[in-house]
This record gives structure tokens, sequence and C-alpha cells, in this order.
């Protein structure tokens, strides 16, 4: 059972997000929360797999909540704006991906399962579209020392997942094959501690390993 916990301070928005959650076999909805504080403190209560976290909420805002978060859940980034200017930030802080509000049903049961089975909510299109628009507002990139755990060939990996490549993408680029290059997204994940695909991305272009265009 994939439980969810629901942050938007609109009621309407969570009993809209509630009733098609709770109907769908295998999930369920465990509490909402009107701000990012009361976020914070339902997910340390009742240790979600997903939380759905509004990024403008008043008194603590999304942003600040999915740094705060205890251990554990993923976090989706639901904006009313697709490339909202919090977004690079929220993934930064640990988010695993974002929604628009007016996804379709369909798109939003499939986020929660993909993101309730530890991938990224990051189509390749948006990671690209997301990086171009505000990637290039990053600080100006430091080398990891943690890079130097990586082969060449997943540091070739990391790169190209950091410009938003998928498995297949990587592996036909690569010469390789969708199962090789998903092993090594998978030990690159391991080694830099990444949660999900999403932080790869922000670690390549921290790291400068990927550069969007800095002065």
């Amino acid at each position: 059972m994939i439980k969810i916990v629901l942050a938007d301070d609109q009621a309407l928005v969570r009993a809209g997000f509630r009733a098609l959650l709770d109907a769908q076999p295998g999930m369920t909805v465990v509490a909402e929360a009107a701000d990012g504080a009361q976020a914070v403190r339902l997910a340390a209560e009742h240790e979600p797999d997903v939380v759905l976290m509004d990024i403008r909420m008043p008194g603590m805002d999304g942003l600040t909540a999915t740094r705060e978060m205890p251990p554990g859940p993923k976090i989706i980034i639901l904006t009313t704006f697709e490339l909202d200017e919090y977004l690079f930030e929220a993934l930064r802080n640990g988010a695993s991906g974002f929604l628009v509000k007016d996804t379709e049903p369909a798109e939003l049961i499939q986020a929660v399962r993909v993101v309730a089975d530890g991938d990224a909510l990051l189509s390749p299109g948006v990671t690209r579209r997301l990086i171009s628009e505000y990637a290039s507002r990053a600080k100006r990139p430091h080398p990891s020392q943690d890079l130097n755990l990586l082969t060449d060939r997943e540091r070739e990996v990391l790169t190209l997942v950091g410009t938003g490549m998928t498995n297949d993408e990587i592996a036909a680029k690569l010469f390789m094959s969708p199962a090789t290059a998903k092993t090594h997204v998978s030990r690159t994940m391991m080694k830099l501690h990444a949660r999900d695909r999403a932080q790869l991305v922000v670690i390549a272009y921290e790291s400068g390993l990927v550069r969007p265009g800095w002065v």
C-alpha cells in the first residue's frame, strides 16, 4: 500500500486529489496538510511513501518543507506553472520531480507509482527545459571529490543523465544495452548517495560535469 500525504493550502484541491487517489487500488491518503510546517509534522508522524507538496503555501512554503522533510518519503512538487522559478531549487533540496496541478488524473496516479518505486519524475523534455530556463542561474560549480569514486564510464553516464537523456538514449549513445545503462546509472546513484535520477541531474550541474553557460 502506497501511503500519501497531501500538502496544499486549498482544501478543494486536497479534496479532489484525495478522492482520486483513495479510489485507486494500493493507494491511501493518510493525512492532509494546509501548509509546509504541518506537512513536515505529518510526514514524521505517518511515515508516508509519497508527499504531494504544493510549492506555494502561506507560512512555510513547499520549498522549505521539502528541505526539512524527515528521511523516507519521496516528494512530488505541485505547481501551477510548468517552469516555476523554484523548481530547480526544489530538486536540489530533495524533490523527486514535479507535476502541474491541472495534469490528467491518469498521469497523477502514474506519477505517484513511479516515485514510490524509487524513480524520478523527470521526463527528458521537462529536464531539458528546466535546465535551459533556470540552471544557468545556479552557483558556479565546484568539482566534487565524490566524482573520484566514479569510473570513467560512470562519469560519462552521469553527464548524459544531466543533459536529460533516458536510459535508452544513453544506451544508444554509448553503444550498450539499456540494461547496462540502467546498471551504470544505479551504481552512480549508489556511489554519490543520490536518492533518485533527479538528484543526479543536480549533481551533474553543481559539480560542473554539465555546464548551462556560466559567465
